[in-house]
């Protein structure tokens, strides 16, 4: 246990690190790299930019740490670098997010010597996510519950609460978000953010909101995620 967790360098003020103990850090880095990109690729939609990333992250960051070990001023000045660094240009989900933190984890722990505690370290988090990705924690359950109803009503019509004796039977909570007059005017079309009480009466409800409107168009579909929300 003890040579598992202690690195490879001979102290952690070292000034100078031997050829042998870098390329030993670097490979180590470069296979962990690749652990870690194939357990995010298991069972999820990736692009092979940000696949062929998270195989290189920890090597980069190993050599980076390398070269500013001993100096502790320099690392505040790199670590300050990598908080400011946008390593995607659009908002990432929280998964990815989790897997970058992953590799950089893993090429600074690398990069300190510690290389059976990375590889430790990256093998558990590893599997983790491999799991996780099988284990549905009630999120399709959930979803199911959740629904956009779009409501094409006469202009005639008032909307104000006109739904809500029927919402109030079949929903646990319901929101109207938008109001839209189509049709040249001659109609509206509501939208309803709610969420279900049973999702199996979901054509039940369907079939009363078709009674009250006059049998007009009716849309249900799941309510959309908000990507830059974790």
């Amino acid at each position: 246990m003890e040579e598992l967790i202690s690195s490879i360098y001979d102290s952690q003020a070292v000034t100078s690190i031997s050829m042998t103990d870098f390329a030993a850090s670097f490979a180590v880095s470069i296979v962990l790299g690749l652990l870690i990109a194939a357990a995010y690729m298991h069972n999820t939609r990736y692009t092979k930019s940000f696949v062929v990333t998270l195989a290189m992250l920890p090597a980069i960051i190993c050599v980076v740490i390398m070269m500013v070990n001993g100096s502790v001023g320099t690392g505040v000045a790199v670590a300050g670098a990598f908080s400011l660094v946008r390593f995607r240009s659009v908002p990432g989900t929280a998964k990815e997010i989790c897997a970058i933190f992953l590799a950089m984890g893993t090429g600074l722990i690398t990069g300190m010597g510690y290389l059976g505690l990375a590889a430790v370290f990256s093998a558990v988090l590893s599997l983790a996510i491999v799991i996780f990705n099988h284990v549905d924690l009630g999120t399709k359950k959930n979803a199911d519950r959740y629904k956009s109803i779009r409501v094409m009503i006469p202009e005639d019509l008032d909307y104000t609460g006109v739904f809500d004796g029927i919402f109030e039977e079949y929903t646990s909570s319901c929101e109207l978000v938008n109001v839209k007059t189509t049709n040249m005017g001659s109609m509206f079309r509501l939208t309803y953010d709610v969420v279900l009480k049973d999702p199996s009466r979901e054509k039940e409800l369907i079939d009363m909101l078709r009674m009250r409107n006059g049998n007009l168009e009716i849309n249900v579909s799941r309510q959309a995620t908000v990507a830059t929300e974790l």
